[in-house]
């Protein structure tokens, strides 16, 4: 039997401008060991004993440079299987909003960024599961549904 883990964390991040939202991505490096070359949203590994909010809020700083301006636990979960490994992982997913002039700094990690239209993250993104996540961001969070007033956090309680 497999085993399970948790300890992935996925942030899609966003900007509006002129109110049209705007979608990060960020092209993996090509001297990456893993996945080089493809684009995917802010992603990572939890640190031992870390908290899946301060992990995604600390994922998004490397990656990026940007302090966030609104953070939100997205009600979704990715999950995978890794052969190699016998393993299905579970990633928790969260949604970044930043500032509509902010630009990331990449890290080592990345060679790229681009920020996408909806439909052009949506057919940029390699992986389905972060396509969904994706989608639920678009439609529950960007939209103002009601999922995005009850699944925001205070960020300063984790910062």
């Amino acid at each position: 039997m497999p085993n399970i883990e948790c300890g992935i964390v996925e942030v899609c991040v966003f900007k509006l401008h002129n109110g049209t939202p705007r979608y990060l991505l960020l092209k993996r490096a090509e001297n990456e060991r893993i996945y080089p070359g493809i684009w995917q949203i802010v992603s990572g590994m939890m640190e031992e004993g870390e908290h899946a909010v301060k992990a995604a809020l600390r994922e998004f700083r490397e990656e990026t440079g940007i302090t966030p301006k609104r953070f939100w636990v997205v009600p979704f979960v990715n999950s995978f299987y890794v052969a190699v490994d016998d393993t299905v992982h579970l990633s928790a997913f969260f949604a970044v909003e930043v500032a509509a002039n902010d630009e990331p700094v990449l890290s080592d990690e990345h060679q790229a960024c681009a920020w996408h239209s909806y439909e052009e993250a949506k057919n940029s993104i390699v992986w389905p599961g972060q396509r969904h996540g994706l989608e639920i961001v678009q439609n529950f969070i960007v939209s103002g549904a009601e999922a995005s007033r009850l699944t925001e956090l205070d960020i300063s309680q984790y910062l």
